[in-house]
């Protein structure tokens, strides 16, 4: 059966689909006073907060889709500014690595040749030189182009290295993520209130102004200018 991955991956979407819309999985994540429990494990163990939170996190980015905005703030809350950056990020990544782990094996083979068809996205995504897969990667961190979930999954289609992706997605989820975690822990330390949420506003404005500047450079500017020589041709 021609595609029989890329059916099997659709079959195993829905069930997941119908099941949270059952059951009310992703809802209960969501709700952050069902995993206050987290805090009261803090002080005695650690260890398995920890292992709760980044279990949680995996299962909810990856498999539910619940926003990963959800799992930072959380985070902040829980650990701290430092040691919630370091868990969201980690937690994240993982997440980002099974993501990519399944778009590689179930979309492969069926989604690529559609996608290199389209001349802009098979200069970025599948450049022979490797040059552009850590750029793209880093874009696509700091600018919403789509939805982060969908991005984990997409780019198993792609030819970047699962090293490459697994570290660079580490490196690049760190400002975004540590703008919430510092914040909300500003809000759970009232001692730190003021310079928590300053270093926040500071990295909000970095991460924002950043976003800004590679969407107007590389988002819109540069497609225009690509289709326009591709019409030339």
């Amino acid at each position: 059966m021609k595609n029989r991955r890329l059916w099997i991956f659709i079959g195993i979407v829905l069930v997941i689909l119908i099941l949270n819309h059952i059951y009310g999985w992703s809802d209960w994540l969501r709700d952050t006073d069902n995993l206050s429990f987290l805090t009261d494990m803090v002080q005695d163990h650690l260890m398995a907060a920890i292992l709760i939170y980044i279990s949680a996190t995996v299962v909810g980015s990856v498999v539910l889709a619940v926003p990963g905005v959800t799992f930072a703030i959380i985070a902040g809350l829980v650990f701290g500014p430092v040691l919630g950056t370091f868990c969201c990020v980690l937690a994240a990544t993982l997440g980002a690595m099974a993501a990519f782990i399944a778009g590689r094996f179930f979309l492969k083979d069926s989604i690529k040749p559609a996608i290199e068809k389209n001349a802009l996205l098979r200069k970025w995504l599948f450049d022979e030189t490797g040059r552009n897969e850590m750029f793209v990667l880093m874009i696509t961190r700091l600018v919403p182009v789509f939805p982060y979930n969908l991005q984990n999954f997409a780019y198993g289609v792609t030819d970047i290295s699962f090293a490459a992706y697994s570290i660079g997605s580490f490196i690049f989820m760190i400002p975004g993520t540590a703008m919430y975690t510092v914040g909300f822990a500003g809000l759970a330390d009232s001692e730190h209130r003021v310079l928590y949420i300053g270093i926040a506003v500071l990295l909000a404005a970095a991460v924002f102004g950043v976003a800004a500047w590679l969407r107007k450079r590389y988002i819109t500017e540069e497609p225009s200018e690509s289709l326009s020589q591709e019409e030339d041709r």
